[in-house]
């Protein structure tokens, strides 16, 4: 491995997996394409078992991290529970055969289409009073098991630091939607936050942890579920300074924060969590290829066919390993891969790379399981290949969109204005 590449801690034999993955599916399907597998996100599960010290844990699969459907499929037949945030997750949690007891109902603003949809026994988190308003009286009909998010001291803007998110019920607000709750005659369950994404430490989860504690206390409220989140960082994903995420962070430690978690809850009986990226993001790469090189004023410009704009939003503000294939020995010079858009933006990274590298060859931008997908943009290229990895068999989980598909999208018809 390259000394550029150790910063970064993957194993030799992490990247040769990647490679043996890349040169089956370039057989089979042109550049730029995504692969994804199974294999890690199992590896990152056993990892996680380290935090079962005493209450039973439950992971669900954050649907807006990776919503790949042969994903979905894969965890259902783990017997595992969803949680989705949107209608559309929410809909392929149905489509997939998730029972409803298997899907757990986040994020803001959903009174405004879950009611259209008559789905018995769902687990649902309250993000406000409006939709406790709202959705009540359909937990009520349809035997949902409820929560309520809470907004911690913990959460805050990452642009605007002095500014809380603009997720969940603060401790003003949490203790009568309690108290309304309690008397409600539902399933009152759950008491939920989620903190943002890299968490530094274990020691912030904590002090959320005991923050909710005092809201119920106050409330006179004893929650059975526990509901963390997620937010652990993943351990091979940098800043773009060269910073770990992970490097402060320690599994161990939060285990014992989850198990002094139990104490503060009296009759706690679940502990939920929703890591996405800490689950998925090691578990995709894409793969691009060199269409063309420029070299000017001691830097080698490589020109791609995918890139930051249409794949890689996260490459603004995270640093992830690039490998070569196939590999290249020769010394390294500063080069910057540039993606096809017509974009000065679209820079996936800027670093040094073995000046070797020629038009043809395969670049492979790994820990792109998390957010690659869902923030994807055509940018008038189309979407991109994604291949699915699972017991040792590769499959087409979607086919490159085609100019038909793409400009068909436009639809002209008249409307009636009255």
């Amino acid at each position: 491995m390259r000394q550029a590449d150790l910063k970064f801690g993957h194993s030799p034999q992490t990247v040769s997996f990647w490679r043996r993955l890349v040169a089956k599916a370039v057989r089979q399907c042109q550049t730029p394409l995504y692969i994804f597998s199974a294999d890690p996100i199992r590896r990152a599960l056993q990892e996680l078992e380290i935090l079962a010290t005493g209450l039973p844990i439950r992971h669900w699969l954050s649907c807006k991290t990776q919503p790949i459907r042969p994903q979905l499929q894969w965890w259902r037949r783990q017997g595992r529970g969803i949680e989705v945030v949107s209608e559309f997750e929410f809909l392929a949690a149905i489509e997939e055969g998730y029972e409803p007891e298997q899907i757990l109902v986040n994020g803001p603003a959903k009174h405004h289409w879950l009611p259209r949809y008559s789905v018995r026994r769902l687990s649902v988190n309250f993000d406000s009073n409006r939709e406790i308003d709202v959705l009540l009286p359909l937990a009520k009909l349809l035997d949902w098991r409820v929560g309520v998010r809470f907004l911690t001291r913990e959460e805050y803007d990452s642009e605007a630091p002095e500014f809380p998110t603009q997720f969940g019920l603060d401790p003003v607000a949490a203790v009568p939607a309690l108290k309304r709750l309690k008397s409600a005659g539902v399933r009152f369950e759950i008491a939920h936050f989620h903190l943002r994404t890299n968490v530094s430490s274990a020691a912030v989860y904590e002090r959320a942890i005991r923050e909710v504690a005092g809201i119920c206390r106050a409330a006179g409220w004893l929650p059975t579920v526990l509901d963390c989140g997620g937010g652990i960082p993943p351990p091979h994903t940098l800043s773009r300074n060269g910073c770990s995420y992970a490097a402060k962070f320690n599994l161990s430690q939060l285990a014992k924060v989850y198990a002094r978690a139990g104490r503060l809850f009296p009759g706690l009986r679940e502990l939920w969590l929703e890591n996405g990226r800490y689950l998925t993001a090691r578990s995709g790469v894409l793969v691009i290829r060199v269409l063309d090189v420029k070299e000017r004023r001691g830097l080698r410009q490589l020109i791609c066919d995918g890139g930051r704009t249409t794949h890689a939003l996260v490459s603004n503000w995270e640093s992830h390993q690039l490998f070569v294939c196939p590999p290249r020995h020769s010394p390294d010079c500063l080069a910057v891969v540039c993606g096809p858009t017509c974009m000065a933006f679209d820079q996936l990274a800027r670093r040094p790379l073995p000046r070797s590298i020629r038009e043809g060859d395969l670049l492979v931008w790994m820990e792109a399981g998390a957010y690659h997908i869902p923030w994807e943009n055509r940018f008038s290229h189309g979407l991109a290949p994604v291949v699915w990895h699972e017991d040792g068999n590769l499959s087409l989980a979607r086919s490159r969109e085609t100019f038909a598909a793409w400009w068909k999208q436009w639809e002209r018809s008249k409307m009636r204005v009255d």
